[in-house]
């Protein structure tokens, strides 16, 4: 008779690789290496006396009752996680680490509030934040490297779930010295008239634009380009010139230098959203931050 004293470590790993498929994208999920993963695994097997995955050269499949034990798995995993995230002591001396992924114009307005709240419900959860670009945020949830993202773009991908939280317009940065600082509104056209700068082609947010304005001749011509959004705006600032940029990227309203101006004729926005990889089931711990950061987004 197969023993059934199961343990938790053996158990999420098994759900690790069922979730991600292969033990490599498993083991970089778990921080195992994968010789320390497989041993798990058939440890588990051996005390259950079946097979619960099949492996080849490329890939990992499941068995008939591993596909049954992967779903049980789960559930008694996240009744434990939930348990424990439910009881105010025991979730203060709970360890382990969320990780997400997330575009750097986003990361002030949605993340400070809801980090610091974090922290004091869940101080012993490291809380690792990639603050990166768009196509490499998408990544790093496909590949499993973070749990979920924060992106504005990947509501076409078909292996992640996008959950829309926000719409936001692009706006004229410009300091409060300038000619457009007291205008109600800028046309695209206008812009023309001044140094304007923009981020490179390769960046998520120059697409959008050009996407946008294809059918236009309005896009200005920029005499300087960086990557980040959040360069450009330190550049403006320091009296460079001016850009075009998402309205997250700027400081609330008040800053004794910078002012944001409604861009028209057309109002060009992005959708900002809570990515995740389809099928994976989050951590007790990091759900909760993925729900307390929906719930910010909200309010």
């Amino acid at each position: 008779m197969p023993n059934m004293n199961l343990e938790m470590s053996d158990l999420r790993a098994f759900v690790a690789v069922a979730e991600l498929g292969t033990f490599s994208a498993a083991a970089l999920d778990l921080h195992l290496s994968q010789p320390a993963l497989s041993r798990r695994i058939s440890k588990l097997e051996a005390k259950m006396g079946v097979r619960l995955l099949e492996r080849t050269t490329r890939r990992v499949d499941l068995t008939v009752f591993g596909r049954d034990f992967a779903r049980k798995a789960r559930d008694i995993l996240n009744s434990l996680d939930e348990s424990l995230i439910g009881l105010g002591d025991v979730a203060g001396r709970m360890s382990g680490e969320v990780t997400v992924a997330c575009v750097p114009s986003v990361v002030r307005y949605f993340l400070p509030h809801v980090l610091r709240e974090f922290h004091e419900r869940y101080p012993g959860i490291v809380i690792r934040v990639m603050d990166d670009g768009a196509s490499d945020v998408l990544s790093s949830v496909v590949r499993s490297e973070a749990d979920f993202g924060l992106n504005y773009i990947g509501v076409q991908e078909a292996n992640i779930d996008f959950q829309a939280v926000l719409k936001e317009a692009f706006v004229v940065a410009c300091r409060r010295d300038h000619p457009l600082a007291d205008r109600d509104q800028v046309t695209w056209a206008e812009l023309k008239q001044y140094d304007y700068m923009s981020v490179a082609k390769a960046s998520g947010n120059r697409l959008l634009l050009d996407l946008a304005l294809a059918d236009s001749a309005d896009l200005p011509r920029s005499f300087c380009e960086v990557r980040h959004v959040m360069s450009v705006v330190s550049l403006v600032e320091a009296g460079v010139g001016i850009a075009a940029v998402p309205r997250l990227a700027m400081p609330e309203d008040g800053h004794p230098i910078l002012v944001s101006v409604p861009l028209v004729d057309p109002v060009v926005s992005r959708t900002v959203g809570l990515i995740r990889r389809r099928g994976r089931v989050l951590s007790a711990a990091a759900q909760q931050l993925y729900d307390m950061i929906g719930e910010r987004a909200r309010t």
